[in-house]
């Protein structure tokens, strides 16, 4: 019932992505040295892990896995294109271990958040 309401919320998510990605002056409320490729993990840590509570197969999780690992590529390459963005390598291995991470943490329990909170809705509304 609610899996349209994921599936928006995780392609926000995707357009969030790319927008603070490719913006001139991406904010920067925490400052320390490496402090974006936590960023990086992070984001796509929780980006594949959302996907993953939404497609649950094995086959297209992997398919994920590929997706948003060219993501993490494609946008470093429009970021060497901007001139005000650079282009990174190590911003790519960090999204790269983001997606891993957010995988692997679809194993755990982490990994039915969503059915969880459905399973609430479910309850509420009945």
């Amino acid at each position: 019932m609610l899996s349209k309401v994921w599936l928006f919320l995780g392609w926000l998510w995707i357009a969030i992505i790319f927008y603070l990605s490719l913006m001139p002056h991406p904010p920067e409320p925490i400052s320390f040295s490496g402090v974006d490729k936590v960023e990086h993990a992070l984001a796509y840590v929780l980006l594949m892990l959302w996907f993953s509570q939404i497609y649950l197969g094995l086959g297209i999780r992997i398919r994920l896995i590929a997706a948003f690992i060219a993501m993490g590529v494609l946008i470093e390459i429009l970021q060497g294109m901007t001139g005000y963005r650079y282009f990174e390598y190590a911003d790519m291995l960090a999204d790269a271990c983001g997606v891993m991470i957010g995988f692997g943490l679809a194993y755990t329990r982490m990994g039915c958040v969503l059915t969880l909170l459905e399973n609430k809705w479910k309850t509420l509304n009945v």
